[in-house]
């Protein structure tokens, strides 16, 4: 398949733009035009350019560079809302390629001073050499479209070397004619075992030292998102995470953070031996949902706490809500506060204006995002984004090798590199289609009766009403309440009937995760489901509610002094089948996590009391679907590892 290339050509000399059009067009029908460019006029002036770029149609949806005309010598006006304009599409669109068309370099000089950032190239009016822009324009996209690791990767495995190296099957020569596992050489595929391959080939660079292919890779992925430097990881946001908590943390530094972080936010916690200030999260207790942290509760610990070095929030949320980040931010960069935002479930946001702005365009020093969550990269594929000012490099790769393997998973790296071109040059248009089956699938869902996708407004918990909250559309939490369902019944129904697999679920809600991969087809066959599910017209049901997460407790020390002592183990649950009263009052030394959605209940370091033994045994009786990790199992009974009494003596309070 070709790709559909469009440059969009705005001018209100309708002449001149005429002109220009018919020039690049023929350019393209004669000279080699691999990418499918095509050039179109805008009809209609400088000053709503912006508008028409975001206009539906299949010229927006394969856009990928905009000639802006700066007007004729003495264009005044004109002129000044050109440049306006280009400043106004690269805030809506910035993956665009933009060029100015100047009368002379006194123009230029003003287009400079204005829009410096956004202008990519310039074409001069008096030089109408179509020809040469079209090769400019072709040059451009094709810079944009390069894979630089991705292409070296096939062209090496195209050259068919004997391997004599790392890894065992040598390019699935194990694998294949064996009677016993050949038929895994036929699942998986030549082309990726032969793709599997280790550090011994030096032109596929070194992701612990990248200099090479892998550098010009991570490169073009932090203009792509807007970062001063990216960095490529293949064993996803959590070790990604823990990473920048070793740079940034020494042993004692305090920060702030979310209690209701991912576990990987807490292991890192433990790593760097930090010291952290717990702030607990907004709560919806009808749909056990948990929330951002309210705006209020953030201002209060960075005044009392200005000598955090560190400040970490989760945006968007599992269930698609997004912090005001912006002037939170602001609060923490004024209290010298660093900012890391984790946005593992929000790493499209860059390339569709419905969803922006993204951590790093509010000011973040740092972003974690899950590529393989919402983009197409592969499974643990993720991405460190850096704005940190003062960033220390050196300091970086130290911790980043120390969690990296010496034998990085080759195709996931590739993977990085293609999921950033496809963002890059067809993102708007998947994540519009997307933003459309979202919207689709609320009306349709909702009619059915049975089965409601809920709003912003009945996920928001009360706290957080007037936090300047957002939701994602692409995260669709539905009320399953009135169908008669319990939640395990009903994903139960939807993978065993219909072949259908959710994203998770709650006590009375399923949420649904819509991404560029999804099809028309999909969104038929899903509806389709739950039409049928909500024909069978079963009596609503009453749930028992989720048992509400205790409130976060205290710490006694820090939480790495708790996990690295041998501690003992004592029962959740007592001979009498009751929560365990000797556990209250004991210091935990492991991360108790229920998953999904894996927000841990207990840290290390923090003090048990009673509310949360009960909570964890009600949880284990009415959540069957929920796993919680960090439980110890001694002779077929769960166990807590707490810290011995001597133990708890011996570490300093902190």
């Amino acid at each position: 398949m070709q790709p559909a290339t469009h440059v969009l050509v705005v001018s209100a000399d309708e002449e001149w733009r005429a002109q220009v059009v018919q020039g690049l067009n023929a350019a393209a029908a004669r000279l080699p035009n691999p990418f499918g460019l095509i050039a179109v006029g805008c009809p209609c002036d400088a000053a709503s350019a912006a508008e028409a770029v975001l206009a539906t149609g299949p010229t927006q949806a394969d856009l990928q560079a905009v000639v802006i005309d700066h007007g004729p010598r003495g264009a005044g006006e004109q002129g000044a809302q050109a440049v306006l304009a280009a400043q106004r599409i690269i805030d809506l669109r910035p993956e665009l390629s933009l060029y100015m068309v100047l009368e002379d370099d006194a123009d230029k000089l003003l287009v400079e001073q204005l829009a410096s950032n956004a202008v990519d190239g310039y074409f001069f009016r008096g030089e109408q050499d179509h020809t040469g822009w079209f090769r400019i324009l072709a040059a451009e996209i094709a810079e944009k479209a390069e894979t630089p690791f991705y292409d070296a990767l096939k062209d090496y495995v195209a050259q068919a070397k004997d391997s004599w190296h790392t890894p065992g099957h040598a390019g699935g020569d194990s694998f294949r004619g064996s009677p016993w596992v050949g038929d895994f050489y036929d699942f998986v595929g030549e082309e990726m075992l032969r793709a599997d391959l280790s550090v011994s080939v030096p032109e596929l660079d070194s992701l612990l030292h990248p200099t090479g292919v892998i550098a010009q890779a991570q490169k073009r992925a932090a203009k792509a998102f807007g970062a001063r430097a990216t960095f490529f990881a293949t064993n996803g946001t959590s070790t990604s995470n823990k990473v920048i908590f070793q740079t940034l943390l020494a042993p004692g530094d305090k920060l702030l953070l979310d209690r209701n972080c991912h576990k990987s936010v807490h292991h890192g916690v433990i790593l760097s031996g930090a010291r952290p200030v717990y702030l607990d999260s907004s709560v919806n207790r009808h749909y056990g949902i948990f929330g951002p942290v309210p705006k209020a509760t953030l201002e209060r610990a960075i005044a009392e706490h200005a000598d955090a070095k560190v400040l970490i929030l989760t945006s968007c949320t599992y269930d698609g809500l997004r912090y005001d980040l912006k002037p939170i931010i602001a609060m923490a960069h004024a209290a010298g506060i660093k900012v890391i935002v984790d946005e593992a479930w929000y790493g499209h946001a860059r390339f569709h204006p419905e969803l922006r702005p993204t951590a790093l365009e509010c000011g973040a020093d740092y972003a974690t995002q899950s590529t393989h969550k919402v983009l197409s990269a592969f499974s643990q594929a993720s991405m460190i984004h850096v704005n940190d000012p003062g960033f220390d490099e050196h300091l970086f790769r130290e911790n980043f090798n120390m969690h990296t393997s010496t034998s990085p998973q080759y195709t996931l790296i590739a993977s990085l590199d293609v999921a950033r071109r496809q963002a890059v040059m067809e993102g708007y248009r998947l994540l519009d289609r997307s933003l459309k089956f979202a919207f689709e699938l609320r009306e349709k869902i909702n009619a059915t009766g049975a089965f409601r996708v809920l709003e912003l407004d009945d996920l928001l918990p009360e706290e957080v009403r007037g936090d300047g909250i957002r939701l994602d559309p692409t995260k669709l939490t539905i009320d399953i309440s009135a169908s008669g369902y319990s939640a395990d019944e009903l994903r139960a129904e939807l993978i065993g009937r219909y072949n259908i697999q959710v994203e998770k679920n709650t006590h009375n809600t399923l949420t649904l995760l819509l991404t560029i991969g999804t099809t028309r087809s999909k969104v038929s066959r899903l509806f389709d489901a739950m039409l049928r599910l909500a024909k069978e017209k079963r009596p609503p049901r009453v749930y028992h509610r989720v048992p509400e997460a205790p409130r976060f407790t205290e710490l006694a020390c820090l939480p790495r002094d708790a996990f690295y002592e041998a501690g003992e183990r004592l029962p959740l649950i007592d001979e009498q089948g009751q929560p365990n009263a000797a556990l209250a009052g004991r210091i935990c030394c492991d991360q108790i996590v229920p998953y999904p959605p894996g927000i841990p209940v207990l840290v290390p370091g923090q003090v048990i009391d009673p509310v949360i033994v009960s909570y964890l045994v009600r949880l284990l009786q009415t959540q069957k679907s929920i796993d919680l990790h960090g439980l110890a199992l001694v002779d077929g009974e769960l166990h807590l590892r707490v810290l011995k009494p001597e133990e708890r003596a011996a570490l300093p309070a902190r």
